[in-house]
């Protein structure tokens, strides 16, 4: 210990690493911007499949609800906290309550070619000093899931977190044995971090959660990735992708 510190003593001060302090130079994390990021507003993000606009009762219950409950589509429910609803008072009351919420802060996800709602899917974990936040609560009905249109609403938030609101880590969190999500998480271009085991207990069973990440100095990249993957040029006559995200982000195909 003390030839360390007369090493570390002996270090000449351009040589002093900048995320150095006290009296041994121990390393403690470069400094960073400490001024907060934006909180996410009620705001309407347009897309070319999709709009994503604040959670509506009255607009968006009655739809969502024969959309994403009774026989298969109940299966929408099987990672979520809520769910399925078997009537459509307590499913609108659900949806009222979460329009109410400010964090989750919730969104409905609009087909445009429709003008139906095909889901919902919300900001959270809201941390404007620590520039956090995460994407979570998605409900996408069957047939919003796996199209162009669910990767759109993806990087909508993406795009709204970062380049408007400033924040400088995002995050994906899901269940560990939802596989078909974190596959997603990393097919976006999210970096797996982990499991936190035995993390939560949802409707009465154990969670470990799986946790994935995006950072500030690399969405310019995966803005780059999605922006090309989402290009009208990107799919055939038949709609089929050409190039994949999976391999614009260098992520394992699922």
């Amino acid at each position: 210990m003390v030839n360390r510190v007369r090493r570390m003593e002996q270090r000449k001060p351009d040589e002093t690493p900048s995320d150095a302090i006290g009296p041994l130079r121990r390393p403690i994390g470069p400094i960073v911007d400490t001024r907060p990021a934006k909180r996410p507003e009620r705001v309407t993000l347009e897309g070319r499949f999709i709009s994503l606009t604040p959670l509506d009762p009255a607009a968006h219950s009655d739809a969502l609800f024969e959309a994403a409950n009774g026989g298969d589509k109940d299966q929408v429910w099987d990672y979520l906290f809520d769910g399925p609803y078997s009537d459509q008072e307590t499913f609108r009351a659900s949806v009222e309550a979460k329009a109410k919420s400010e964090d989750p802060l919730y969104f409905a996800v609009i087909d445009k070619a429709s003008g139906r709602p095909v889901g919902y899917q919300s900001l959270m974990r809201i941390e404007p000093a620590h520039r956090v936040i995460e994407v979570g609560g998605i409900l996408y009905t069957l047939s919003m899931q796996r199209t162009p249109a669910a990767t759109e609403a993806q990087y909508l938030f993406a795009r709204y977190v970062f380049d408007e609101l400033g924040y400088r880590r995002y995050e994906w969190k899901c269940n560990a044995h939802n596989a078909p999500s974190r596959r997603a998480a990393q097919r976006l271009g999210f970096t797996f971090e982990g499991v936190f085991r035995q993390h939560m207990i949802v409707k009465g069973r154990n969670r470990d959660t799986a946790w994935f990440s995006m950072l500030d100095h690399e969405w310019p990249a995966r803005r780059a990735a999605f922006e090309r993957w989402l290009a009208p040029d990107n799919f055939d006559a038949a709609g089929r992708q050409i190039v994949s995200l999976s391999s614009l982000n260098g992520a394992p195909s699922s």
